[in-house]
């Protein structure tokens, strides 16, 4: 067997990296070496010449440690099949980590160890389809000149009590420093809309120039199309004109005009990580986290941090009407105090609840023909808007008759029924 040795073939000495040729004289003791003299001169510790003349060699690649092993157990729980939550990408698990578990590495590292488990990498491998034959055009717009609004919709989410509901999630884009706004809600209705996009523009200390919409309803009666400009709805049009602002409608089918807010929407999938987690406000809590956060993080598409271009845009923007003007789109809310008989007075009708918010003041928000009740930043209940003096639901009442005593525990819920009938014919409704 023949070995292929490297031969020294010059002593010239112009970095540390030259240094194990000096190795063979100082075995030899054929030359003597002053290693200060020489660190003096290479600009280097003493201790890094007798390194290098034993033939060291700094590595090309940095050795890490592998970040996932500390972290296995959790993640094999967390991606488990019995488990609720749902990671729709690394990167939201990595965060996840970082937000519950003290994880501390960065993501780059994160995913190279993460792929080295085959029963975690499975978990992210999703087939999608290639856009390579897709040819878009970028364009940017300059400061207060547009923004771009959206809905994250019908996402569902388990709460912690183990209930599933349907959120809807609200965006409006700044489309020059990519600021922008995120609200949760149950619907998405007119209303709605108008109040989180009076919310945003109070956030954003003023209106853009135009904003860029899809065909939702309750912006256009027509969708815009190749051959036919749309119907802008009327009332939103009229919102438009008393805030100041152009309604720029994409056509149909065509996703890519307003890209800038539907690229990031996928951050919103970081939700479903928090499944049977979370009540409904602890949910609005999370996406307000969100929101800060990606306002605070660099832009992949413009590599700025869009809190610090905000700065710069928000001085371009159309100053907000008056108050007069504003008031009629708001979601106010109403204070009430709940009655002994657990109930609160709302436009000359009573309301239950249940009977802990006794002697309590409650929120009401009024929208889309519904009493949305709180307290404090806790939900109680909804009420369907109602000409009726009283309004009990029906698990209200029962809860009602058992702290009062009133019945006997095994007989409270038939009770409960034939009383409420009762109040029923009393007070002319069925």
């Amino acid at each position: 067997m023949i070995f292929k040795n490297q031969i020294i073939t010059d002593l010239e000495i112009n970095s540390v990296k030259d240094l194990y040729k000096l190795k063979p004289f100082l075995e030899d003791s054929t030359l003597k070496i002053n290693k200060s003299q020489i660190a003096r001169e290479l600009d280097v510790d003493r201790r890094t010449v007798d390194k290098y003349i034993n033939g060291y060699q700094k590595p090309y690649t940095r050795k890490s440690s592998n970040c996932i092993t500390p972290f296995y157990d959790i993640i094999a729980e967390l991606l488990s099949d019995n488990n609720q939550q749902v990671f729709y990408y690394r990167k939201v698990l990595w965060q996840y980590l970082i937000d519950n578990h003290n994880y501390s590495g960065d993501y780059c590292n994160f995913c190279f160890y993460l792929k080295k488990y085959e029963e975690f990498d499975s978990y992210f491998r999703k087939r999608r389809s290639s856009n390579t034959n897709q040819v878009t055009l970028r364009y940017e717009t300059d400061m207060g000149k547009q923004a771009q609004l959206d809905w994250k919709e019908s996402v569902p989410f388990i709460l912690s009590t183990g209930e599933t509901i349907e959120v809807n999630i609200f965006v409006l884009l700044l489309s020059f420093s990519r600021y922008r706004m995120y609200k949760v809600s149950l619907t998405k209705t007119q209303d709605i809309l108008f109040s989180f996009l009076d919310e945003a523009f109070e956030t954003f200390g003023g209106v853009p120039e135009e904003i860029v919409t899809d065909n939702m309803k309750t912006v256009m009666d027509e969708a815009r199309t190749e051959y036919s400009d749309g119907k802008i709805n009327v009332r939103f049009q009229q919102f438009a004109d008393d805030y100041g602002f152009h309604v720029h409608p994409c056509i149909a089918g065509r996703p890519r005009t307003k890209a800038k807010v539907e690229a990031p929407m996928k951050i919103l999938d970081e939700i479903r990580a928090y499944n049977g987690k979370l009540n409904y406000c602890e949910l609005n809590e999370l996406v307000k986290r969100i929101n800060n956060r990606v306002n605070s993080q660099v832009n992949q598409g413009t590599g700025r941090i869009p809190l610090m271009y905000f700065q710069k845009e928000k001085a371009f923007l159309h100053s907000m009407p008056a108050d007069t003007i504003r008031k009629p789109y708001q979601i106010v809310n109403h204070t009430a105090k709940v009655n002994h008989s657990s109930m609160f007075q709302y436009n000359g009708c009573q309301y239950s609840v249940p009977p802990e918010y006794v002697g309590k003041y409650v929120s009401l928000q009024v929208y889309d023909g519904y009493i949305h009740v709180y307290y404090s930043t806790d939900f109680i209940t909804i009420h369907a808007l109602s000409k009726n003096k009283l309004n009990y639901n029906s698990g209200h009442y029962a809860a009602i008759a058992r702290k009062s005593h009133v019945f006997k525990e095994e007989n409270i819920a038939d009770r409960a029924k034939e009383n409420l009938e009762i109040i029923g014919k009393v007070y002319g409704y069925e």
